[in-house]
């Protein structure tokens, strides 16, 4: 893979972000194979399998297997039903010319980690835990070929940490795409201390091929988007909380006023309540400055399991119908 695209393109995770990146993937054309699970011993996957064509000037060479992997078939039943969706509304506004059922039938299903035996590139894409990831790495870096590059979507743990839990430090980078992932056209590439520049050219590839614009983060906590987005957040949870202003007040005055599309407390519900408190959490222990402290509010929304769009009740309440 040192001078092309992976052959093999595995995302962990069918949740929100898993299956915004393997529609991504499928739109561009990619043969994808995704899978789900019940837990995370056993990660849900997404396989990309590049087909045999050129595209954005690079060669693409078709794939020696097919595998997918998995066995809970509900959440990856979720994850499609949520593609079809996305897709639809995509087709809707012109944006895609494929019908949906055309993108989704270079979706395949399998059920076994051990599919990955063979990738050369996987993205990770699980929630927002150290510990979780740190394992999944180690099971990946056990399983999967020394020339593989391990790929984290983590928005705010550190690369050089995860990179240290495998024994190919230079093969891992962050890959961290925006929410939606279909609609956001941004990636954060962030490199670990030690990630390659091979490794790192082969990311800016990948990103080319799937239609996204790159900006660069050293490895520092929240890196560069969520170092300034998640402490704004924050802070219009405090102004709720002390009465400053209503959740409408606070949204349509930051979103008018500093020419934003949504204000901060609907962004906060869209991104989850549970991540950008696990970001903040992430901000404040490692760099020890207590601007960087979470808002009690948003704490013990996320206590009351009021997680914002994806649990129906956050700052806002939405129908789950």
């Amino acid at each position: 893979m040192s001078r092309g695209l992976p052959k093999l393109l595995g995302v962990i995770g069918a949740g929100q972000m898993g299956a915004g990146i393997a529609q991504v993937a499928a739109t561009a054309g990619l043969q994808v194979a995704a899978a789900a699970t019940a837990s995370y011993a056993h990660p849900p996957v997404f396989t990309a399998l590049p087909q045999h064509r050129v595209r954005n000037g690079l060669a693409m060479v078709p794939p020696s297997q097919v595998v997918l992997v998995d066995r809970a078939a509900e959440q990856l039943e979720r994850a499609a039903a949520g593609m079809r969706l996305s897709l639809g509304k995509i087709v809707k506004r012109g944006m895609l010319k494929e019908e949906p059922e055309a993108v989704l039938q270079r979706l395949q299903h399998a059920t076994d980690l051990e599919a990955l035996a063979v990738a050369d590139y996987v993205v990770e894409a699980v929630p927002e835990n150290e510990g979780l990831k740190t394992g999944i790495f180690r099971q990946l870096d056990a399983l999967m070929p020394p020339h593989a590059v391990l790929a984290s979507n983590t928005s705010s743990i550190s690369i050089t940490r995860l990179a240290a839990a495998t024994r190919r430090p230079d093969r891992v980078v962050g890959l961290h795409f925006m929410n939606p992932v279909p609609l956001m056209t941004l990636i954060e590439l962030v490199r670990g201390l030690q990630t390659s520049d091979e490794t790192f050219e082969a990311t800016q590839r990948l990103a080319v091929l799937l239609g996204k614009t790159t900006c660069v983060s050293l490895d520092r906590p929240g890196f560069i988007v969520n170092r300034i987005l998640m402490p704004m957040i924050n802070e219009a949870f405090f102004a709720l909380m002390e009465g400053v202003g209503s959740a409408h007040d606070i949204d349509i005055g930051m979103k008018l006023g500093t020419n934003q599309p949504m204000g901060p407390l609907t962004l906060a519900d869209f991104i989850g309540l549970d991540t950008c408190l696990s970001i903040m959490r992430v901000l404040h222990e490692q760099l020890g400055d207590s601007k960087y402290r979470p808002c009690p509010l948003l704490v013990q929304y996320v206590d009351a399991g009021w997680l914002g769009k994806k649990s129906g009740r956050g700052v806002y309440t939405y129908s789950t119908s």
